[in-house]
């Protein structure tokens, strides 16, 4: 790795790109800048940074807690101040919002370039190449499974609480024709610290046919039968799992294992194997918090990790509650989610009826149409990242990014 400085830029500016800016701008050998396109956002927290440092509070496990502070060099809403100097840009905001930042970067990122969704959702290297055309060739695309942390502001622009960090974090890797003079992964572990710890997924298609199958399938399982009558109180989302909702999960999770060993099949020479169903998924992310590691429902309903974690619910005339459909459950995770797996099952030649059966009935509540019949024909496709809005139909396609 190179002795000089590298360059990070952090996008976007919520619980996340706080908790990335804050530790970023503590290693000494990292330079460390942000972009938020919001104007309000950048002005005020450029203006907290002229008389303050900005506070990252960790809480640590032992019930102690470590306060770092730290500094960004700048903070900004125009990518021209920003872009043309950065070695790797970390996209830390709702998958809805890449378009967007992407579309902005897209003038001023420079060769040799490393993009990180963090995380990248299911799709994120679809739009990349999209947006970005031949510069993604030069660039290195990374995308991780989830967020490394557990976070909320405490004041915007001035200090973070750092809540909880995940013990082990999974990252695509596109390199293509990008040679940059550091390691990207070594400079992301710097960011993070000693956790999690980071690795490779063997293949990105490996990260894209696992995540957000969780919250649609149990928003499904719970409210497909809903005679619409307010309830008395906030249902519990994880802690109250019953059978007819793992078996959604658990369904949807098989049809994406599935969908990667059709691929294997047709490509022995793509390694999807790290492709896991979600109960083995829990049995090794959360071993250290889950009670009952005995099937997928006691690993959902026994989680210390969701404790207290309620079903997305608007309050109603009397004090009671109605399900929030429009919560990002349903309007994210489904078009930038299943809609991503579920095109790939396309792609792959592999019928996935459970997916189609949630996906039906959750672009009805979100008044979208994304699945026409069990085929990604409908007329709001171009609101999702399913890789044939991209124009990837062939598993020739898939494999020209690898």
């Amino acid at each position: 790795m190179t002795t000089s400085k590298v360059n990070v830029l952090i996008c976007g500016g919520g619980n996340a790109a706080h908790v990335a800016t804050g530790l970023a701008a503590s290693r000494e050998s990292l330079r460390t800048s942000v972009l938020t396109l919001y104007s309000d956002e950048a002005e005020c927290w450029a203006n907290s940074l002229k008389t303050n440092d900005f506070t990252t509070l960790i809480f640590n496990p032992d019930g102690s807690k470590t306060a770092i502070k730290s500094k960004p060099e700048l903070v900004t809403k125009e990518p021209a101040d920003c872009v043309p100097t950065a070695d790797i840009i970390i996209f830390t905001m709702p998958a809805f919002a890449h378009e967007t930042y992407l579309t902005s970067i897209e003038p001023y990122i420079k060769e040799n370039t490393t993009i990180v969704g963090l995380p990248g959702q299911p799709g994120f290297e679809f739009q990349c190449f999209y947006i970005l055309k031949s510069k993604a060739k030069q660039c290195t695309v990374m995308s991780f499974e989830t967020l490394p942390w557990a976070c909320r502001i405490s004041e915007f622009g001035k200090s973070v609480d750092l809540l909880g960090i995940k013990q082990t974090l999974s990252a695509s890797f596109l390199k293509q024709q990008s040679r940059p003079n550091y390691n990207p992964l070594e400079i992301l572990q710097t960011i993070m610290g000693e956790k999690p710890v980071l690795r490779l997924a063997d293949n990105y298609l490996e990260l894209s046919l696992f995540f957000a199958m969780v919250h649609p399938a149990l928003m499904y399982g719970k409210w497909k039968d809903w005679d619409g009558e307010p309830v008395q109180e906030k249902p519990l989302f994880y802690q109250g799992v019953d059978d007819v909702q793992v078996r959604y999960v658990d369904g949807i999770s098989s049809e994406m294992v599935q969908t990667a060993r059709t691929i294997m099949a047709k490509r022995p020479h793509v390694d999807l194997s790290g492709c896991i169903h979600i109960f083995d998924w829990f049995k090794k992310y959360y071993s250290h918090t889950i009670a009952d590691n005995s099937s997928l429902l006691s690993c959902m309903r026994s989680n210390s990790a969701y404790d207290g974690l309620t079903h997305p619910m608007k309050v109603v005339e009397g004090g009671r509650f109605v399900p929030d459909f429009h919560y990002r459950y349903l309007c994210e995770d489904i078009p930038f989610g299943l809609a991503v797996t579920k095109g790939l099952a396309e792609i792959a030649g592999y019928d996935t009826p459970i997916t189609d059966e949630v996906m039906l009935w959750c672009q009805e509540k979100i008044g979208k149409e994304y699945l026409v019949g069990h085929q990604l024909q409908g007329k709001d496709l171009a609101d999702t990242r399913a890789p044939q809005r991209f124009g990837f139909h062939t598993l020739d396609d898939l494999e020209a990014l690898m």
